[in-house]
């Protein structure tokens, strides 16, 4: 059978005139969609504005719901694509029926690179690629039959909401961060309370001089740096493939650019960057206030890099280097010192002469140090930062050289030799480190090639016969005629050494970060512009709301000019820069007509997903950024304590740190200015699978259309083949290159929306990734036809229901039904849920007829996730108005006591947990019940599944694959 076989085998209702089939699923899914948009059945009411219906109270509880903001591809959308949106879709559903206020929309995350290359490619304007795209998306998803509120649909390219994106940026530029507000925790402050701090002498101005003294230009560099949005000259990561900088979040480990793979080279340049870094406390503690996944938050934590330890002071006759450890009670078995090649020290280090204790293997050979230096700095400047990285990993790959120069162990007086090594660099703390080779093993590697002491201190256990020691232990040989911190352990050590040095002054206890303050220019086109222009010192001015959006003007031609992708010193030229009528303006801002000049570049694509939530609750708002009434309702703290935020937002786990990190700074800097009463943007987020799929490969080791391949036996020999030839199977991702694309509208024509809708739905544990396999696709829709026939003959289109009460064993498998089911939509298995739904089904077959109160409950419980069948039996069984709104069934307790049977669950053999089942549950709803279990995902951890043996109603065994 092809992976396109729809597998409708024939039956004895084939010819049945009124047979659910994906042509009567098609005109029934059209049909309910266009009268639920004309209804406006699933619009959410505000509290306030013009989204509020005049008299109308509120359902009691609200729930708020998300997906992550899809980029509209010119590919459109393939079968991987719909799962989380199914997913949403279904909760959201759910959550009407029990009684909430559901907001769920849609919008567009239009800006971005793939509109913008295309446009180079072809001269085409991005917002026409990108319109289209849109009308694409939205066509392919309506026939999925979601419940948006298509109302609060938006793209970030819609100038009214580029305009409050550019206000956002303007609140940030406008403000500062005040470590010193709410009782030390910091939090943002318009920048004209900053200004008055200077001027009444509340805050010292740099340099000793008063306010007054300064002219306006000073007054302005002053305030400047101290913005959350600043300009910038520093290095940055410029990719000449792309023609633009990137942030770090937007290079690959391998110093690559995430998108289009090009190579990536530090530059400096003048760019905006964001203050990121200022919230870097906030974004870590934060973290325990919202109910994320915690390998998400671990992403977040180490991204950000939170590193306690102690700023250390080292005497050299160049001056003192200063480096930052997290283990100063080490200090003592500090033999040697490295600095990177870019040290601002490192000319005044290096010597003209070789001491005469200078090692053989110190030198390299050279004559002088002034030599080898030189020399080893071409060399490292040839280098990528990749490269430089891997040596620090691979410490016998380490290479350096003596600069000549000794520096001063501030806790025993030793005379340890500094190094300039490429493996140490500028950019991450202070581009110098404390070699300490006795608890270090790069160290140790270092210390063993170029013949440098090792000195241990912290004494390892008797049974340790390794090199460096990286565990924990009493101190050992860290005295002198002060201190000891002999038999200490590591956090005692700690807290005396930094004592110590401060006392001493030449140290004090330091928190560094590895986070780094956001790179926020773009050298393209397809972004939104900067709401500031630039006087003639340079200095940026805030254009007025009045003049907001900034759009973009037509230019000549898209490409950046920067063609070498392998050229780390060409420069940037960006598209805007070509229309000098519209980058050099006169305004008036405050002062009379004055000539300006705009920036040319715009802002990461990042921007506008920054904040879209909030558009969501008030996309009609012109006179503010939210309506306070209307985001408190939606997104506001549910009790004391609590950060706030979307009730529920889904998406891949690969934007744990730049999207989402992003976008908790934004939405903490319009909580400090009081634009929100949330402090969180994301109140509970859940990361789903990936759809995956198989792809094949003939004899050339070219792939072939995975649709015309046939898994079949020749000569014995069982296998896949195509065309006669046999092929190689692998499995990843869907792609057009792989040849193994299929689309949904493949799914709406042969089976129709909601067999899709149930298959995404039952392939597994939503949060686990699965393989497509449209074979198997036949059997959501064969479970959808028996529930048509239970309610509707095939022969003449009736309702086949009968009025008579449920007997007591159908009316027990009911309701434990409801209450599993009940359960597995509040936990999101709905794989379980629908398993639930097909062995009630499967009972209710082997009735004459089915009672219409059964077949009505099992209609609502289907509802979530089938919709369009679901409405349209619930109409024929005489209900005028939409289910959508209908009460979700609720289960009799007294019907839900039972006599159960232990299912021992396995995991390649072994037991990992036991499941409380009903004796008579049927292999499939066990199967789908094992691959739920919390125990068995924590040990599949990620992992596939190859296969799944159940003996029902007593044993399953999971094989991972």
């Amino acid at each position: 059978m092809s992976q396109m076989d729809t597998g409708t085998t024939s039956s004895p209702a084939d010819d049945a005139p009124y047979r659910y089939t994906a042509e009567v699923a098609g005109q029934i899914e059209q049909r309910w969609q266009d009268r639920w948009e004309h209804d406006g059945t699933f619009n959410a009411p505000n509290p306030s504005g013009p989204l509020s219906e005049a008299g109308a109270e509120l359902p009691a509880a609200k729930f708020f719901l998300m997906d992550m903001f899809p980029y509209p591809s010119g590919k459109g959308l393939h079968v991987g694509h719909p799962l989380g949106y199914i997913a949403t879709d279904v909760i959201g559903r759910f959550r009407r029926m029990c009684g909430d206020n559901v907001l769920h929309a849609l919008g567009y995350d239009a800006f971005g690179l793939p509109a913008e290359q295309y446009a180079v490619q072809t001269g085409q304007h991005p917002r026409k690629t990108t319109e289209e795209n849109i009308a694409t998306m939205r066509r392919q998803l309506r026939r999925l039959g979601l419940a948006h509120d298509t109302r609060r649909s938006f793209a970030t390219i819609d100038p009214e909401y580029m305009r409050w994106t550019q206000w956002i940026f303007l609140q940030i530029f406008d403000s500062w961060y005040d470590t010193e507000a709410d009782d030390g925790r910091g939090r943002a402050r318009p920048i004209a309370e900053l200004v008055e701090q200077f001027e009444n002498g509340e805050r010292t101005v740099p340099g000793g001089r008063t306010w007054s003294e300064l002219s306006e230009v000073e007054r302005r560099a002053v305030v400047d740096e101290h913005r959350l949005a600043y300009v910038s000259e520093s290095p940055v990561n410029w990719c000449p493939g792309l023609g633009t900088v990137l942030s770090n979040e937007e290079v690959t480990a391998d110093g690559r650019s995430e998108r289009g793979n090009f190579p990536v080279f530090k530059r400096n340049l003048r760019q905006w960057m964001m203050r990121i870094t200022a919230y870097a406390d906030r974004l870590i503690d934060d973290l325990d206030r919202i109910d994320w996944p915690e390998k998400v938050k671990t992403m977040q934590r180490n991204w950000i890099g939170r590193s306690t330890g102690a700023t250390v002071r080292f005497a050299t006759d160049g001056g003192d280097l200063e480096v930052f450890t997290t283990r100063p009670d080490t200090l003592f078995g500090a033999t040697f010192m490295v600095v990177a090649p870019e040290h601002p020290l490192v000319d005044q280090l290096t010597t003209n002469a070789w001491p005469e204790d200078a090692k053989p293997a110190w030198t390299g050979g050279h004559a002088t140090p002034a030599d080898a230096v030189a020399d080893y700095r071409t060399q490292a400047a040839a280098k990528t930062d990749l490269e430089r990285q891997a040596a620090s990993s691979e410490g016998r790959d380490k290479t350096g050289i003596f600069t000549g120069s000794f520096a001063v162990n501030p806790v025993n007086g030793a005379r340890i030799p500094v190094f300039v090594a490429d493996y140490v660099l500028m950019g991450y703390g202070t581009g110098a480190i404390m070699a300490v080779p006795g608890q270090d093993e790069r160290d140790w590697e270092f210390a063993e090639r170029f013949d440098l002491p090792i000195v241990r201190t912290v004494e390892p256990p008797a049974e340790f016969d390794g090199e460096a020691y990286v565990g924990e232990g009493p101190a050992i040989n860290s005295a002198n005629e002060e201190i000891s911190l002999d038999g200490l352990g590591v956090v005692e050590a700690k807290a005396a050494i930094i004592a110590w040095l401060e006392s001493k002054g030449t140290g004090e206890g330091t928190v560094t970060y590895r986070l780094r303050d956001w790179l926020f220019s773009r050298q393209r086109y397809w972004g939104e512009p900067f709401p500031v222009v630039y006087d003639e010192n340079g200095s940026p001015f805030a254009l007025p709301d009045d003049q907001l959006p900034v759009e973009l003007p037509d230019v000549p031609d898209y490409s950046p000019r920067t063609y070498d992708a392998d050229a780390a010193d060409t420069e940037p030229e960006p598209p805007l820069a070509r229309v000098p009528e519209w980058v050099e303006v006169e305004l008036d801002l405050g002062d009379g007509p004055k000539r300006y000049r705009r920036d040319t570049n715009t802002m990461p694509n990042w921007a506008g997903s920054c904040w879209y939530e909030l558009r969501y609750v008030d996309p009609t708002a012109t006179d503010r950024l939210v309506d306070p009434e209307n985001e408190r309702y939606w997104m506001g703290p549910r009790r004391d304590g609590d950060a706030g935020g979307v009730d529920l937002y889904i998406g891949g786990v690969e934007h744990a740190v730049l999207h989402l990190l992003y976008s908790r700074f934004w939405h903490k800097v319009l909580f400090d200015l009081g634009h929100v009463s949330s402090e969180e943007p994301f109140h509970k987020l859940f990361n789903q699978g990936y759809i995956q799929a198989y792809a094949y490969t003939d004899e050339r080791g070219q792939y072939v259309p995975a649709e015309q391949v046939l898994e079949e036996e020749q000569g014995g020999v069982s296998g896949w083949y195509f065309e006669g030839k046999p092929v190689n199977r692998e499995y990843g991702k869907m792609g057009k290159s792989l040849k193994n694309i299929v689309t949904p509208d493949d799914m709406y024509d042969a089976y129709g929306a909601d067999t899709f809708r149930v298959y995404e739905m039952s392939m597994g544990p939503l949060d686990l990734s699965r393989p497509w396999e449209t074979r198997a696709v036949v059997g959501s829709l064969r479970f959808l036809q028996r529930v048509w026939r239970n309610i509707v003959s095939e022969e003449t289109g009736e309702v086949v229901v009968g009025m008579h009460p449920a007997d007591d064993e159908t009316n027990r498998v009911l309701h434990r039904t409801i209450a599993a089911v009940r359960a597995d939509m509040e936990a999101m298995r709905f794989n379980t849920a629908i398993a639930r739904m097909i062995e009630l089904n499967n009972h209710l077959t082997k009735l004459t007829v089915v009672p219409r109160e059964v077949a009505e409950t099992l209609v609502l419980m289907l509802a979530p996730v089938a919709p369009h069948v679901a409405e349209e039996l619930w109409s024929r069984l005489g209900h005028p108005q939409s289910l959508a709104h209908e009460p979700f069934p609720v289960a009799d307790p007294a019907l839900l006591v039972e006599e159960t049977v232990t299912c021992v669950v396995q995991v390649a053999g072994k037991v990992r947990d036991r499941l409380e089942v009903p004796p008579s549950v049927d292999d499939d709803t066990l199967r789908e019940l094992a691959l739920a279990s919390e125990a068995v995902r924590r040990t599949l951890d990620g992992r596939g599944v190859r296969t799944v043996i159940v003996r029902a109603p007593r044993l399953v065994n999971v094989v991972p694959a």
